[in-house]
């Protein structure tokens, strides 16, 4: 029964949204039309204004990766990790997660390929991938659409909030799949 509910509201959802914001918006008198052009604009601009940060960013990250960087970093946090509870072939996703969604996302499709989403392997690295951000590509999307350039405090914040979710999620996965 419940999960027939919960069908019905996810299938029914999107549409009530789409339809209720323009309702809504057009009975308190809203020129609905002109404020979406406005914002596409507006959206249009920041769009155009963030493509340097993010090819930097992206540009950065090639960098690290081709040079065999994160291979050393890899093979130098494996053993002290795994003394910690954390498998070898989960250590690249800890690593590439704050930098890269799409390569995360990769890590973790390989992981579960390799060693089954029903393995402790794939449970933890699916709780890995939701339990932190891309951090560097937020900062970069962000505050290079606000172009804030300094950005080392919220950086250092943010990857010490990586790091607490990298912890949350090894402990829970141990705890709940071990």
């Amino acid at each position: 029964m419940l999960n027939h509910i919960i069908d019905t509201i996810s299938v029914w959802a999107i549409p009530f949204l789409v339809a209720f914001i323009p309702l809504y918006g057009w009975l308190r008198g809203v020129k609905i039309y002109d404020v979406f052009v406005e914002g596409a604009e507006e959206g249009f601009r920041m769009a155009v204004r963030m493509i340097p940060f993010l090819v930097g960013i992206l540009v950065a990250l090639n960098i690290f990766q081709s040079s065999g960087a994160l291979d050393a970093v890899i093979g130098f946090l494996a053993k002290p990790l795994a003394y910690l509870g954390v498998p070898g072939e989960v250590v690249p996703l800890m690593l590439v997660r704050p930098l890269s969604g799409g390569a995360a996302l990769g890590i973790t499709t390989g992981l579960l390929q390799h060693a089954g989403p029903d393995s402790f392997i794939g449970k933890l690295a699916s709780t890995l991938q939701g339990s932190t951000d891309t951090t560097f590509y937020v900062i970069t999307l962000y505050f290079g659409s606000i172009a804030v350039r300094r950005t080392r405090y919220a950086l250092a914040v943010a990857l010490i909030g990586d790091l607490a979710g990298f912890i949350a999620a090894v402990a829970l996965s141990h705890w709940m799949y071990h």
